[in-house]
């Protein structure tokens, strides 16, 4: 840093955690507004305002948690890039909130209880967590992780068992179609919500469509599966 307070660009890159070459990009896509308060000092040398910290990270967390593409980046900074900023921090509480909310509902279930009360083999349940499809901690089993043991039980007594070919890497195949989904869902949800209505009114009507959504997407699937059965009959 000189005696202005300027930065260097390997100081920038530093401060804000975002690689150089990363940064001249932004640059040249005209993120960093049209070059306000950069000095430069010869061809290969200038020193940047500490202002560009901020924005740089914004930029940084808007393309990785907001998946928004640079183009879009730009018409929201050039509009109000404290709105842009704001409805971040927003988003930040708002998602605290409601895993604090969710980290709280509900008393979790040791490994041996969930093995004993859903007739689960221990190493099931240990490759279950392998896989990062539920994920006890050392308090034990959460109440969603303890509704996917008592799926996979209810399969296991239905017929769905590893004599047919059945075991706990079916499991993947859900999960890696719920991700995206589950992604879009989140986005649009935070879109919605973040600066239009208080963090406790964002937080309750989170919470209270977890039950309807999973009914509704029971509910939906319940109707492919009968049409995909119909329409293999079919051919």
């Amino acid at each position: 840093m000189n005696d202005d307070g300027l930065l260097k660009m390997s100081e920038l890159a530093q401060a804000s955690g975002v690689s150089a070459g990363t940064i001249k990009h932004y640059l040249r896509e005209g993120l960093l507004g049209e070059g306000e308060g950069v000095v430069r000092t010869s061809r290969n040398m200038a020193y940047y305002p500490p202002e560009y910290v901020e924005r740089i990270t914004l930029i940084k967390r808007l393309q990785e948690e907001r998946f928004m593409p640079l183009r879009l980046i730009r018409q929201v900074l050039d509009e109000d890039p404290e709105r842009a900023q704001a409805i971040i921090d927003t988003e930040d509480r708002i998602i605290e909130r409601a895993l604090e909310r969710g980290a709280a509902a509900g008393q979790r279930l040791s490994a041996e209880e969930v093995a004993r009360r859903y007739d689960m083999p221990p190493d099931v349940l240990e490759r279950l967590a392998e896989l990062g499809v539920i994920s006890p901690s050392a308090d034990g089993y959460d109440r969603d992780d303890v509704a996917i043991a008592e799926a996979l039980s209810r399969f296991r007594a239905g017929g769905y068992d590893e004599s047919l070919g059945f075991t706990v890497y079916e499991t993947l195949r859900y999960r890696e179609a719920l991700q995206p989904l589950v992604e879009e869902e989140v986005r649009v949800l935070l879109d919605r919500l973040a600066g239009e209505v208080d963090e406790d009114q964002a937080v309750d009507i989170i919470v209270s469509g977890t039950e309807p959504l999973r009914e509704l997407i029971g509910a939906m699937h319940s109707k492919l599966l009968v049409a995909e059965l119909r329409r293999q009959r079919g051919r």
